[in-house]
C-alpha cells in the first residue's frame, strides 16, 4: 500500500506538501501545477488516506461497518434495525453497506477498513460469493464478524438457528398429516441452504418419513427461484401435498408460479417459509411462516465486532435466544383426500 512519502517521491514535493493537500487543508500553500503534480502521483499509486490517523493515532472512529446483500430486504431491515440498537448503547455509530462489491478484487473492505473508516466490520454476503472468494476477503487482521456465514479457519460469526426454523417449518405440515412434503431450498454451496436442510431432514427423520430425493431444489433464494422451483415439484408424479420454502423471498416467488398454473393453496399445494416478513403477512393466501429473529442477530453481531475491537476476543455464536416462532396463516391446510 502506497505512503505519503511514496507520493512525495513520485511528485518531488515534500511529505508535509502531500498530506497539507491531500487533506484539504486551508494553508496548503502550492501552487496549482504542484497541487495537480500530487493529485496525479496519488491515482497512479492507488494511494488511500488513512483517515484514522488524521483524528489521533490511537483513537477510534466509534464506527462499526454493517455490510449485506440488498439494504431494502424487509429480512435485513429487522437486521439493521438491532444492529443500530446495540451500537447505540455502546457509543458506535453503524455505517451500512451493500455486499454487491464485496467479492474478490472488490473494494468495499479495502475502503471501509484499509482507510481507517470503521473499527471493525458485520458482514453478510449473498449466495453468489464463493467460499474462496469469501476466504480472500478475510485476509486483513481487522475485526470482521460473519454474519450468517461461515469461513474455515476465520473465527467470529453469528448465525440464525437455521436447523431449528427449517424443522418446525416441517413439522407444523407433519402435523396438519402431510407425507409427500418437498423442500425448495437455497444453492447447493450456501451456508444457511445446508443447514436449513438438515433441519427438514432431522423433522420427517423423525416422523419416519421418506421421501424422493427430487423433492427437494436448490434453485437459490430469490423470487425467480421460487416460481423455478415450483414448476420442478409441479413436473414430479407423484407430486407433494405440502412444501417448505426456505426463504420467504423465494416463497413468494412461488405462490405467484402457483397462481399462474392453477395450482390453489393451500387445497392443492401447503406452503410454509423459514422467515417472516411483512411480505408473507400480505401475499395471497398469507403465508404460514417461521419467524427468524434477525433483529437479535443484528444486535449480537454488533457486540461482537465491538467486543473484538476492544478486547480481541472473537466466538462463533448461534442466536437461539428467542428461539424461531411459527406464525399460521392460510396457507397450510390438512391435505386434500384426493390429493
Amino acid at each position: 500500500m502506497a505512503t505519503l512519502g511514496d507520493v512525495a517521491a513520485r511528485a518531488g514535493v515534500s511529505i508535509s506538501a502531500v498530506s497539507r493537500v491531500l487533506s484539504g487543508a486551508p494553508d496548503s500553500r502550492v501552487s496549482a501545477a504542484t497541487r495537480q503534480r500530487i493529485v496525479d502521483a496519488a491515482s497512479e499509486l492507488h494511494y488511500r488516506p488513512n483517515f484514522a490517523g488524521r483524528a489521533l493515532k490511537s483513537a477510534r472512529t466509534q464506527v462499526v461497518g454493517l455490510v449485506v446483500p440488498d439494504i431494502t430486504n424487509a429480512l435485513f431491515t429487522e437486521l439493521m434495525h438491532g444492529a443500530e440498537d446495540e451500537a447505540t448503547e455502546h457509543g458506535y455509530t453503524v455505517l451500512l453497506g451493500r455486499s454487491d462489491d464485496v467479492r474478490p478484487g472488490g473494494e468495499v473492505i479495502a475502503r471501509l477498513i484499509g482507510e481507517g473508516r470503521v473499527d471493525g466490520m458485520a458482514l453478510q454476503v449473498g449466495d453468489g460469493v464463493p467460499p474462496a472468494g469469501l476466504d480472500d476477503l478475510l485476509t486483513t487482521q481487522a475485526p470482521i464478524v460473519l454474519v450468517n456465514s461461515s469461513a474455515p479457519g476465520h473465527s467470529g460469526s453469528v448465525v440464525l438457528d437455521d436447523q431449528r426454523g427449517a424443522q418446525i417449518a416441517t413439522g407444523h405440515l407433519l402435523e396438519l398429516g402431510h407425507e409427500r412434503i418437498a423442500f425448495a431450498n437455497g444453492l447447493p454451496r450456501s451456508f444457511t441452504a445446508k443447514r436449513r436442510h438438515a433441519g427438514y431432514k432431522l423433522a420427517l427423520d423423525g416422523a419416519g418419513i421418506k421421501v424422493p430425493k427430487q423433492y427437494e431444489t436448490r434453485a437459490g433464494y430469490t423470487v425467480d427461484n421460487g416460481r423455478t422451483a415450483l414448476r420442478r415439484l409441479m413436473a414430479l408424479t407423484p407430486r407433494p401435498t405440502g412444501v417448505v420454502v426456505a426463504n420467504v423471498n423465494a416463497a413468494v416467488g412461488l405462490l405467484g408460479e402457483a397462481r399462474k398454473l392453477g395450482i390453489k393453496v393451500p387445497e392443492d399445494l401447503s406452503v410454509v417459509t423459514v422467515h417472516d416478513s411483512w411480505t408473507a403477512e400480505n401475499t395471497w393466501p398469507p403465508l404460514t411462516a417461521v419467524q427468524m429473529q434477525f433483529y437479535a442477530v443484528g444486535r449480537t453481531a454488533v457486540r461482537s465486532v465491538i467486543r473484538r475491537i476492544e478486547t480481541g476476543e472473537t466466538s462463533d455464536e448461534v442466536v437461539t435466544d428467542p428461539p424461531p416462532e411459527l406464525v399460521v396463516r392460510e396457507s397450510t391446510a390438512p391435505p386434500h383426500p384426493r390429493g
